[in-house]
């Protein structure tokens, strides 16, 4: 197989990379200086790249020879870096082909790594983050599952799993006895011990997702109240129509940034209010949608006007669990109606912000990393993270065979039969490494990966 790694467009470099039997007979097809004889491995050579059939030159440039096991995917494999741009990698893309490579599917690089017993499946999905992470903690927790960091501990897990099987039959070998070598009282207590680890665990999923995905921060409030002004100051550079005149924002904005490392998703929405025409209206409509699904909502009032039954109302619309922000906007004005003794908790101060001193902002920074990602700075960090659906539903159905084995046997099941939901729960964690699988769960993952990778 062979695929262009680098993203399309101007740039200095090129990288097309060819994996498996045959590579090295594409290398020397394409770099005929070469003379027949695979160069040194692991070893970069300035070389010139020429069409296999004509032996025209088509770029000169650095050539590198991977054999198998020693390589990304297990196979033999060859990288050219050429010139960047659209034209040179693709021409030697094409020579690839018509030296008897194909172009490669998306991930294929990578299945064939797992399938190679390069990396398990865990690792494959941390491959996927690390390219796709926009945040520094995003990018350290995609780094650590690569290295083997989650794969690693539900290894750990399966073997305790294994351990506990093992205790059960040691049981099951003396029925006769009246007091088994392994009392059944220590089989519980481990099973216990096991099933609260895993669910240390799964309590990092929501953040963990959060992490991968971005938290939905929604910015609220009447319009005119500063909110596209405060998102153009969190982003650094002005993304949204700022005007004086009420109302300007009849749409959803979405905007990606990073907030003290953690990913967010801010939205400014239309001004909620009453009694507006059709367009607005329909703007509003998105804007409760959003809110629905908020992680966290930043609710703005400017700094002379009255936070009031209109403010709490909004409140009470909120679904249960969403941490509010109440900032008091353009507090350069310098002036500031007191705020009401009702409808705020104590946990939730009001921050006044200015987007034109800069006032507020770095403290609503730190205040939106704290609600949203807080779990993260106080659980062990050796513990990785769950960062995938897949991952969070496997180990929840692992916790809850475990938590069925425990239960069955408190209840005086036979221990014999009690040990089929061990079985299960050593099955679903197999499957998260990739130990056992199916192919639409291996499709399911390496749907989203690019061509080269």
């Amino acid at each position: 197989i062979a695929a262009v790694a680098t993203a399309r467009g101007t740039s200095a470099l090129g990288v097309v990379r060819v994996s498996g039997e045959g590579a090295g007979e594409v290398l020397l097809r394409l770099v005929p200086s070469l003379a027949g004889e695979l160069p040194a491995p692991r070893v970069a050579r300035y070389a010139e790249v020429c069409d296999p059939d004509t032996l025209v030159t088509l770029d000169r440039g650095v050539v590198t020879w991977y054999p198998g096991p020693g390589s990304y995917t297990g196979e033999d494999a060859v990288e050219f870096s050429v010139h960047g741009g659209v034209l040179i990698p693709d021409l030697v893309l094409d020579a690839c082909v018509r030296a008897g490579a194909r172009v490669a599917e998306p991930g294929e690089f990578t299945r064939r790594a797992y399938l190679n017993g390069k990396l398990d499946l865990i690792q494959v999905e941390a491959v996927a983050d690390l390219v796709a992470s926009r945040s520094e903690a995003q990018r350290r927790a995609a780094l650590a599952q690569s290295e083997g960091g989650l794969s690693r501990r539900l290894t750990e897990l399966r073997e305790g799993l294994v351990g506990l099987e093992a205790l059960l039959a040691y049981h099951v070998d003396f029925p006769e006895e009246d007091e088994p070598p392994v009392p059944i009282s220590r089989i519980v207590a481990e099973g216990v011990r096991l099933r609260s680890e895993i669910e240390a665990l799964l309590r990092t999923a929501p953040e963990g997702e959060l992490l991968r995905e971005g938290a939905l921060a929604v910015l609220a409030g009447r319009p005119n109240s500063g909110k596209s002004s405060l998102l153009n100051a969190l982003v650094g550079e002005s993304r949204v129509i700022v005007s004086e005149e009420p109302g300007t924002t009849r749409d959803a904005v979405e905007v990606e940034l990073s907030v003290g490392g953690y990913p967010f998703r801010l939205i400014d929405t239309a001004g909620i209010r009453e009694g507006v025409g059709p367009v607005e209206e329909m703007g509003i409509e998105v804007a409760r949608r959003y809110l629905s699904g908020a992680h966290i909502v930043l609710l703005c009032v400017p700094t002379d006007e009255d936070p009031g039954e209109a403010e709490r109302e909004f409140r009470k619309e909120l679904p249960e669990g969403v941490p509010v922000v109440p900032l008091r906007t353009k507090a350069d004005l310098g002036t500031e109606v007191r705020v009401p003794e009702t409808g705020w908790t104590e946990d939730e101060p009001w921050i006044r912000v200015s987007t034109l001193t800069g006032e507020g902002i770095d403290t609503l920074r730190l205040r939106m990393r704290e609600l949203v990602f807080r779990g993260l700075a106080t659980e062990s960090p050796e513990l990785p993270l769950i960062t995938r659906r897949r991952q969070r539903q496997g180990l929840a159905e692992a916790e809850g065979e475990v938590a069925a084995f425990v239960a069955a046997l408190q209840g005086s099941i036979p221990a014999e039969v009690a040990a089929a939901h061990l079985r299960s729960a050593e099955s679903a964690l197999e499957e998260l490494l990739g130990v056992i699988g199916s192919e639409d769960v291996l499709d399911r993952v390496f749907r989203d990966f690019c061509i080269g990778k």
